[in-house]
């Protein structure tokens, strides 16, 4: 027997605990820890997205897998509480009890404020409306001098104002000029006048110059107005912003070369 206090005797035993340490280790790092944590396993990301939370919770459970919201928003072509990203995305490798960050479509709309469409064109407002992630409604004419212009702006049947709370996403319907007033009037005589008078007294009257037909060989003195459509009448009448045709007595104006 090796006495303890001899030198082969003290390296035997240092030895002997060098061999007992080193298991120690070889058994916690390589037997014991690879079991308590699953060193080494992974799982496949599953697709959530498209999927609706309540649904979502219970299967990434069973999945061994948790999941965490870090941003939500709104749209309304999605449903609430629908998952909109997700990250890691699916088929990613990842431990058990993993979180998964994820984003959800809101279930109420934000409140934001209404743009000013009024006295734009209805292309500029769809354009406005876009960027506000409002959208277009019905178009409504109604009779106003200021042709395709936005008049008034509705959501839900009610007007609203500029800098009005509504909600992300809503209808917003227009009510948009036709380029006619709504004054009616009998409609004005200007057979028999020069055309630069009868122009002048149509335009006067907030009515439109329409077509200008030149009638060669009718026996009046040329530029003289000798039809007119509509025709005066006492029963016949006419809006602003309405047009007018004109046939002119001569020949048509050759016009000039620049």
């Amino acid at each position: 027997m090796l006495k303890t206090n001899s030198f082969v005797g003290v390296l035997v035993h240092l030895a002997l605990m060098g061999v007992i340490v080193a298991g120690l280790i070889f058994g916690f790092f390589y037997l014991y820890l690879p079991s308590a944590t699953n060193h080494g396993e992974t799982i496949s990301v599953p697709k959530i997205t498209g999927m609706q939370l309540p649904d979502a919770e219970p299967f990434l459970e069973e999945q061994n897998l948790r999941y965490f919201v870090n941003d939500s928003s709104y749209h309304p072509e999605y449903k609430p509480f629908e998952i909109l990203t997700q990250d890691p995305s699916p088929g990613s490798k990842v431990k058990e009890n993993r979180k998964i960050y994820i984003s959800i479509n809101m279930k109420n709309p934000p409140m934001i404020k209404m743009p000013k469409l009024i006295d734009g064109s209805v292309k500029n407002a769809e354009l406005i409306l876009k960027s506000y992630s409002l959208r277009r409604g019905k178009i409504t004419n109604v009779p106003d001098l200021q042709h395709g212009a936005v008049l008034k702006q509705f959501v839900d049947g009610k007007e609203v104002q500029p800098g009005d709370l509504v909600p992300k996403g809503a209808v917003v319907d227009l009510h948009v000029g036709d380029g006619l007033g709504n004054t009616e009037f009998e409609v004005p005589d200007v057979v028999g006048m020069p055309l630069d008078e009868a122009s002048v007294l149509l335009v006067g009257q907030k009515l439109q110059l329409g077509n200008i037909i030149y009638v060669a060989g009718s026996g009046k003195p040329d530029g003289t107005v000798i039809r007119q459509r509509p025709i005066a009448d006492v029963k016949a009448k006419i809006r602003t912003g309405e047009l007018v045709d004109l046939w002119v007595a001569g020949e048509e104006p050759v016009q000039g070369i620049d």
